[in-house]
C-alpha cells in the first residue's frame, strides 16, 4: 500500500529527528533540506528509511534535484505509482 504524503511528510520528520538526534520545529514540504543542517550521510540514511518504508528505489540521478522537502515527497510518490519503481 502507498503511503500518502502526509504518512511521507510524518516519516520524514520523525526520521530526520532520529538521524540529526535533535528535535525541529516546524517542517513541512516548503522546508528547504539544508536548512536543517542534515549532512550527506544523514540525508542518505533519511532517503534509506523512506526507500525501505514506501518500497521505492530513487535513482542518483533523482537524488541530484532534491532541495526541499516537498521535493523528496514528490520523487517516493512518483516511484509509488510508476511500474518497476520497487
Amino acid at each position: 500500500m502507498a503511503l500518502n504524503r502526509t504518512e511521507l511528510l510524518e516519516l520524514f520528520r520523525t526520521t530526520a529527528t532520529e538521524v540529526v538526534e535533535r528535535e525541529f520545529g516546524e517542517i513541512d514540504e516548503r522546508t528547504e533540506i539544508t536548512d536543517l543542517g542534515i549532512d550527506s550521510l544523514g540525508m542518505m540514511e533519511i532517503i534509506s528509511t523512506l526507500e525501505r518504508t514506501a518500497k521505492v528505489h530513487i535513482p542518483n540521478e533523482q537524488l541530484e534535484t532534491i532541495r526541499t522537502v516537498r521535493d523528496l515527497i514528490e520523487v517516493v510518490e512518483k516511484r509509488q505509482v510508476a511500474p518497476g519503481s520497487s
